[in-house]
């Protein structure tokens, strides 16, 4: 299964409305968590995506979170288990090194998610809060070879 790495500018209309559709599948309603996803992020970042049958299965999005720092999000898989979600999370990484050529790269994790980033080399560097009612945590990824 590819994995596809696109700016905003970049996406199809029909590449963009599977991504939210996914979005929301997963953040709204799995999660039963109303909030507000378009925040206007999207704009500026880098989509990492796989497809399926033209549905997105796997996604992440990435921006600048400030000076040498990028920070991933909404990340997600619609096939658990099967190791998309490893496959993805590598895949952003190279991406986001390649594109952003970041020092760090942030995310702020749902706890119980910190050993999937953790395999990846991320170190938890806050305190734990809640972010819409769920236990988040913030790790980053520092990266030597900028």
């Amino acid at each position: 299964m590819e994995i596809k790495a696109k700016l905003f500018r970049d996406l199809t209309t029909r590449e963009l409305y599977e991504i939210l559709r996914a979005r929301s599948a997963i953040f709204v309603v799995e999660q039963n968590c109303a909030y507000q996803d378009l925040d206007g992020r999207d704009y500026d970042s880098l989509h990492v995506f796989s497809e399926e049958d033209g549905r997105v299965t796997a996604y992440l999005r990435a921006f600048w979170k400030e000076d040498g720092c990028v920070q991933m999000g909404r990340v997600l898989t619609l096939k658990h288990g099967t190791g998309l979600g490893g496959r993805l999370l590598k895949a952003g990484i190279e991406q986001v090194q390649s594109t952003f050529h970041p020092e760090r790269i942030y995310i702020e994790a749902q706890c119980y998610v910190t050993g999937y980033y953790g395999r990846e080399g991320f170190r938890v560097c806050s305190e734990e809060f809640l972010e819409d009612g769920i236990p988040h945590v913030g790790m980053e990824l520092i990266i030597h070879d900028c």
